[in-house]
């Protein structure tokens, strides 16, 4: 089931398309990581996914009602830059503050359950201001999770954080999809540990979805290849297919061929120059997840 499906999504600001006819698509139960650079639409997309900005074209459904609908609505939870905190506030009370706005019926014990949630005494009465960041940002999503919601939406959730409140966070966003079966939509620049979590990922350029994967589909490209480069690479392709059985390949720009199968990287080149075809370079080349992004990107300023 599509948690949520885009259809032509665009966002126009003057004359520049900050979301241009996005195709963007989260099902039910997914940890989506949502990748882009500095600029290319991600937090313009979060905004309006969550109603906070409106599309200039196209189309949001939220388990198939459309984002206006109230009922699709009250389903997001959301953390979208920094969480609107009251410093000199403790963050229970700060959880009871939200809650009355929401309406909801047994508050106290909603924030009680929310603040152990999100590992955060109820007792404590320190106030926000002298929380490290890692325990706004917990409370952050501890706003979000107010009113039960199935999908949360989370603008770099982790920026900013040490080394122990990135892990604390990891763990409260496994714990969430894990045991209440939320659906998170995430944004994050920190590539590493979004693999350690994402399910789905979406890679987003200058507004338009480049590619929706899963982890397993990223785990398979992430492999090692024969990078071979040809001034005849259709003709080395279809010599290596018949006389080595070769399978799996991509053509690449500037006479790049790479070799996903297992080959003998001396075959391939006997091969090569029995059919008389010259090779400009050849060796074996790891792709690692941060090389894949920022190939699919388009540079190295990857947020």
């Amino acid at each position: 089931m599509a948690v949520i499906q885009t259809k032509g999504l665009s966002k126009r600001y003057k004359d520049k398309w900050a979301v241009d006819h996005l195709e963007l698509r989260v099902e039910q139960g997914d940890v989506y990581g949502f990748i882009g650079q500095n600029g290319a639409g991600k937090s313009t997309t979060l905004r309006l996914l969550c109603g906070l900005a409106s599309p200039t074209q196209g189309e949001i459904t939220i388990f198939d009602r459309p984002l206006k609908d109230a009922v699709a609505h009250r389903r997001i939870g959301m953390l979208i830059e920094q969480p609107g905190l009251y410093h000199d506030l403790s963050g229970r009370k700060n959880l009871r503050l939200y809650a009355a706005l929401l309406g909801l019926t047994d508050p106290k014990r909603q924030v009680d359950e929310i603040l152990s949630t999100v590992g955060l005494s109820p007792e404590e009465k320190k106030p926000v201001k002298q929380y490290s960041m890692g325990m706004k940002q917990r409370l952050g999503v501890g706003i979000a999770l107010l009113g039960s919601p199935d999908l949360l939406l989370l603008d770099e959730p982790i920026n900013g954080l040490d080394p122990e409140g990135i892990r604390e966070m990891r763990e409260l966003l496994q714990r969430l999809n894990r045991e209440r079966g939320l659906t998170i939509l995430l944004s994050s620049h920190i590539l590493g540990e979004l693999s350690k979590i994402a399910t789905r990922y979406g890679i987003i350029r200058q507004g338009k979805m480049v590619e929706q994967l899963s982890a397993q589909e990223l785990a398979q490209k992430c492999t090692d290849y024969l990078h071979l480069r040809t001034g005849q690479p259709q003709k080395a392709a279809a010599v290596l297919e018949r006389e080595l059985a070769l399978g799996h390949w991509e053509m690449h720009p500037e006479g790049e061929l790479r070799i996903y199968d297992t080959v003998n990287v001396k075959a391939v080149g006997q091969a090569l120059a029995q059919a008389g075809i010259a090779v400009e370079e050849m060796g074996v080349h790891q792709q690692d997840l941060e090389g894949y992004f920022l190939e699919k990107m388009g540079g190295e300023n990857h947020a």
